[in-house]
């Protein structure tokens, strides 16, 4: 019987994502591929060190403790690498501990184009153009920033979305690019009662309320639970353009726990203190200040993208 992934929350990683590849990639840049596969096989039995969402992944795999049928999620890795080279890879993912046995390898390219056909809601990766491409090709696609956050002991996961460009599309964000946002702020008030048009990441953000409904049953049943995930919307919105954003999520049939409409106030003052695991924003601006401490992903999606160079 084929291994199905239909009812799985299913997230492509790749490996320079997962994992600090900083040292092998400079081996690669100085001397070359030769060397660098060199380099690779000498140093096979050694683990390669956490990457920007590792804390992320580990966490989001270990939710499958929640179901004792078939597993809730599937990480599978995504890698330029060669299967040789990918060696040290999934003898990493092994050293870590992770429950990923599922990999593409492919020479020189990105696997993402596979994406649909493996039923992926999320593709991180560290390269720039390749997040354009899947992006481009109507997936959900992130670029991880920033260095590899610590992962103190816990079994919570806690993620974090701006909201246009990343959950909803970028209709609204380009009234605020032309017009202004008094502009804006009218423009929202007059659609109050009409969606937005859902982004790349609203599929994500439903299967993970799958895994929410299994917490809230778990909460019916006993009180005493706490509950593992939770999700917030950080978004530079205010009120009154704040009523279209919980009128839109409640269409979509989505939820978040959290919200924080911030009206201009700097993101990483919030972000500091909620400590998300993983945090979406369309804006670089909004990333760059927190991605030192928040394992931060660039969704490079819409008109604020539009004219950044490459």
């Amino acid at each position: 019987m084929p291994y199905d992934l239909e009812n799985m929350l299913v997230v492509g990683v790749a490996s320079s994502a997962l994992f600090d590849l900083s040292e092998a990639d400079g081996v690669f840049r100085e001397y070359g591929e030769v060397r660098y596969r060199e380099y690779q096989e000498e140093h096979l039995a050694v683990a390669l060190k956490p990457g920007v969402a590792f804390p992320f992944i580990k966490r989001l795999l270990s939710l499958n403790d929640l179901s004792e049928a078939a597993p809730l999620v599937e990480v599978i890795v995504l890698s330029r690498n060669d299967p040789e080279t990918g060696l040290r890879v999934m003898r990493s993912v092994e050293s870590h501990d992770l429950n990923i046995s599922r990999a593409i390898f492919m020479q020189g390219r990105s696997p993402y184009e596979y994406m649909g056909a493996l039923n992926m809601s999320l593709f991180l990766s560290q390269n720039k153009r390749d997040v354009r491409i899947a992006l481009d090709m109507g997936f959900a696609a992130g670029q991880v920033l920033g260095s590899p956050a610590t992962d103190p002991n816990g079994t919570d996961l806690r993620i974090a979305f701006d909201f246009d460009g990343v959950l909803a599309d970028d209709s609204s964000e380009r009234v605020m690019q032309a017009e202004g946002l008094p502009a804006f702020h009218a423009h929202e008030t007059e659609h109050l009662e009409e969606p937005l048009p859902e982004g790349r990441l609203s599929e994500f953000l439903r299967g993970i309320n799958r895994i929410q409904d299994i917490e809230e049953a778990r909460v019916a049943e006993d009180p005493s639970y706490n509950r593992r995930v939770h999700v917030a919307i950080v978004t530079a919105r205010n009120a009154p353009s704040h009523e279209r954003v919980v009128k839109t999520l409640q269409s979509w049939g989505v939820r978040v726990n959290d919200a924080f409409f911030l009206g201009g106030i700097e993101k990483a003052r919030i972000l500091r203190v909620l400590k998300p695991h993983i945090f979406f924003d369309d804006q670089l601006g909004h990333l760059e200040s927190a991605a030192d401490e928040i394992p931060s992903v660039h969704v490079p999606f819409g008109v604020v993208n539009e004219q950044r160079p490459d």
